[in-house]
């Protein structure tokens, strides 16, 4: 008797179905319309605007200097760009305990880009039925303009949202110049390219999978969550059982929900917002405005969908506890937190010299005798000016009173321009006699003033000592 074989394939993959949202109208949608254009003005604007002569925000990576506008910071300002992270670190946990997804919802460069790349998408096929219709037909003349006019406006506003990132590394006018001569360096056209693309893939192909599997954020979101996180929260009390109706008759024994499933076709995720809380939500409310819209159609309360937290909707409370339950102890120890560090940082900035300087000794050649038989060490100092002003300095020795002295004929009087970096070479030579073998330690005092159109009360001097060793013979 033969044994029959019932092994089968079976796929585990299921392929998701293309999410095509429905555009939606209401009070979050303006409020996330107001933060789309809030922060496509700042990108776009910023890298446009000078401050004494060059560009307010740029970060010039071949000088190795950042501008934020009145600011410049160095590389070893490093500390001060780490506090800022921090900050922002904990401000994001700080609204993630207070309101959930709220910045995917409204301010994530991803939100906003994909949400720029759907109201082309509308203009130019229109709305979800339109769209679905023709891309379940077959290709027709009508199709093919309308597809072809949509990925060309989505190319040209990557190329010019490309461009103005680099702009931020390059300064924007020498970028612009150079684009219309036709002569842009090669790292930054390849940099134009790569963020060009990167934004009309992500925001015109990939969208939600950026926000479901690609973003970090949505798998540890849950670690900041608790049961008084404002959410996007679906009723189910007042809603379920569901069931369809007319706008006249009010069935007994069925919820406020009419299962008209206009929730989850505008939901910019795809997903059912009836099912629960889900990882997937950005918390945009696009659902609770379409929703709002169908509860005044049909002459219910609004609110069957909207934010609140799974402690209100289970006991019943209202916005008055509700609001009351956000200044909990542990929101209260993150604002505490977030703002100690930024008057700390504030403290800093605002103690923060205007002359920077890096000792580097010559290392080629540890010491060489010159005349009379002194002893002579080379240095190579790194002057960084840090203000927006010109700065007249001079070097000397802190310990003058040794026998450590400056070779007489250097020159110790410089000029730096506003956010200027040099390096100038400097020789100290001493008496072997006084000194003991190996490392003696020498100390450099960089006197500095503001020019004197630019001098202010307190801040027309500063000093700066920087630490060295002359190397002596053994």
């Amino acid at each position: 008797m033969s044994q029959v074989d019932t092994d089968q394939w079976v796929s585990m993959f299921q392929a998701d179905q293309k999410v095509v949202p429905r555009s939606v109208w209401g009070r979050f949608a303006k409020l996330r319309w107001l933060v789309v254009w809030a922060t496509q003005v700042l990108y776009y604007g910023l890298p446009w605007l000078e401050l004494n002569g060059r560009q307010a925000l740029l970060f010039d990576l071949e000088a190795r200097r950042f501008y934020l506008g009145p600011v410049v910071f160095y590389p070893q300002d490093l500390i001060y760009l780490t506090g800022l992270l921090i900050i922002s670190a904990l401000s994001l946990f700080l609204f993630t305990a207070v309101a959930g997804r709220v910045w995917c919802g409204y301010a994530c460069p991803q939100t906003v880009y994909t949400e720029i790349f759907l109201w082309f998408e509308r203009l130019t096929e229109g709305d979800r039925p339109a769209r679905l219709r023709r891309s379940a037909g077959r290709w027709t003349v009508d199709r093919i303009v309308r597809s072809a006019t949509k990925h060309s406006i989505w190319i040209l506003f990557s190329i010019w949202t490309g461009f103005t990132f680099v702009g931020y590394f390059t300064p924007i006018r020498e970028l612009s110049a150079s684009a219309l001569a036709w002569s842009v360096g090669h790292w930054d056209l390849f940099w134009i390219g790569f963020y060009s693309l990167a934004t009309f893939f992500n925001a015109g192909f990939m969208r939600e999978q950026v926000c479901k599997y690609m973003c970090p954020y949505a798998r540890f979101q849950s670690a900041m969550f608790d049961a008084d996180t404002l959410l996007v929260t679906y009723d189910e009390q007042r809603g379920e059982p569901r069931g369809g109706r007319s706008r006249k008759a009010k069935p007994a024994g069925l919820g406020a929900c009419i299962d008209c499933t206009l929730c989850v076709q505008v939901c910019p995720t795809g997903i059912d917002i009836r099912q629960g809380l889900q990882y997937e939500c950005i918390g945009c409310a696009a659902c609770v405005d379409v929703c709002d819209t169908v509860m005044d159609k049909m002459n219910y309360p609004r609110g069957l969908i909207r934010y609140s937290t799974q402690n209100a909707v289970l006991k019943g409370w209202g916005l008055d506890a509700v609001f009351k339950r956000m200044f909990r102890p542990r929101v209260l120890i993150y604002t505490a937190v977030v703002w100690v560090l930024i008057g700390l940082m504030a403290l800093a900035l605002s103690h923060r010299a205007d002359l920077r300087v890096d000792v580097v000794r010559d290392r080629t050649v540890n010491h060489r005798f010159v005349q009379d038989g002194w002893l002579e060490n080379v240095y190579q100092l790194n002057l960084m000016n840090a203000t927006e002003f010109t700065l007249q300095v001079d070097v000397s020795l802190a310990n003058s009173s040794s026998d450590l002295i400056l070779a007489a004929d250097d020159t110790t009087a410089f000029q730096l321009e506003a956010a200027e970096s040099r390096w100038v070479v400097v020789r100290v030579q001493a008496d072997p006699d006084a000194l003991k073998p190996g490392s003696n330690p020498v100390d450099f005092r960089v006197f500095s003033t503001r020019d004197a159109n630019n001098q202010s009360d307190g801040q027309a001097a500063q000093q700066v000592d920087e630490p060295a060793v002359f190397l002596a013979p053994y």
